[in-house]
């Protein structure tokens, strides 16, 4: 679909215990050496996450309203692993990634009011209203969705990177999906054929530990999501997705290795969702005790909060910024309520391309 501007039940005790020791496993502590970034690239990190975290925030309350229909997967507490990555690239690089979506336009440039006027169907959305959460395209962020079909995105990222490759463009394509993607036999078709032709993709499996209501450990072979890809000889790496710097630090590593030329990565992002898989979820499958022991111990945000005022940034500096991202959030609402619905005719636009 064609961009607009920017104006426009309860589980078993076992699979309880499992979901446990799922969480405990993803806690870490930082090692010796970990990467560091001045305050401007601090402050940096934690406005772009806050935004993220604040937007879904609102995006969740839109729906309990009745303001936003159909599906609605929120990104909270998972906002450390696009905002690093993003960072990682360059201008003119690619990212495609599932229905959990609206972290990664946000991270990407695309406008909060674009974005937000889409959930809510309205014409001033990047896809004039007719895509809603999980169909959201911007040509000119290099943003190609936003797909509902599991793993279905991965192909489509393959074939980003074939692009790129044949075009000599020096680009390389971000291909998110997540754990509960990683069985579909599609995802390995596309890493045979990006490991026989070297192609420059990064695939970032978002593990937040769940695909759906399932916990990983019950539904994934094997420890490590990022080892998929060694019978193609694809290299991967384990990381913390709740530390925005490493998964930077990460990110830097797979994106040199795919613009050198040396074929695809895979990157296992160790993160949490906060919220169910969809808006109508419960997550009634994991306790409460699991869930606030993540957001009390390894939420990203506050993570990098802690950071910046270890290096000395004033409490009414980022106060300031938690009004500005305050501001950009309530305007996207106004802009979502106001601007108004497609025309009947849309119906014919954007499903066929003219010669």
């Amino acid at each position: 679909m064609a961009s607009t501007s920017s104006k426009t039940g309860t589980k078993s005790a076992a699979n309880r215990s499992t979901a446990s020791r799922t969480a405990t496993k993803a806690k870490s502590t930082p090692a010796k050496g970990a990467p560091k970034a001045s305050l401007d690239e601090l402050k940096h990190h934690y406005r772009e996450m806050l935004l993220i975290r604040r937007f879904e925030e609102k995006a969740g309350q839109l729906y309990g309203m009745g303001l936003i229909g159909g599906f609605c997967h929120l990104y909270i507490g998972q906002e450390a692993v696009v905002v690093g990555m993003q960072a990682a690239i360059e201008d003119g690089d690619s990212v495609v990634t599932s229905y959990r979506d609206h972290g990664h336009m946000l991270a990407t440039g695309m406008e909060s009011r674009g974005v937000m006027a889409e959930l809510t169907g309205r014409s001033g959305g990047y896809s004039r209203g007719k895509g809603g959460s999980m169909h959201m395209f911007s040509r000119e962020k290099n943003f190609y969705g936003g797909h509902g079909i599991v793993g279905a995105q991965v192909p489509i990222g393959t074939g980003i990177a074939f692009a790129n490759q044949y075009e000599e463009n020096d680009r390389v394509c971000l291909t998110y999906l997540g754990d509960g993607a990683v069985n579909q036999g599609q995802v390995y078709e596309s890493f045979n054929m990006a490991a026989l032709w070297k192609l420059p993709v990064i695939y970032i499996i978002e593990n937040n530990q769940y695909g759906m209501g399932t916990s990983v450990q019950r539904a994934a072979a094997g420890p490590d999501l990022a080892h998929r890809g060694h019978a193609y000889g694809i290299p991967g790496e384990v990381v913390d997705g709740m530390n925005v710097l490493t998964v930077k630090e990460a990110g830097e590593k797979a994106v040199a290795h795919a613009r050198a030329g040396k074929g695809p990565y895979i990157l296992e992002m160790k993160t949490y969702r906060y919220r169910g898989h969809s808006m109508s979820d419960p997550a009634k499958y994991r306790t409460k005790e699991e869930v606030n022991k993540m957001r009390q111990e390894r939420d990203p945000i506050d993570n990098v909060r802690k950071m910046l005022l270890d290096a000395g940034a004033a409490e009414d500096d980022l106060k300031i910024i938690d009004r500005e991202v305050k501001d950009i959030v309530t305007d996207a609402t106004d802009f979502a309520q106001t601007s108004p619905e497609p025309d009947p005719s849309e119906l014919w636009t954007d499903v066929l391309v003219g010669s």
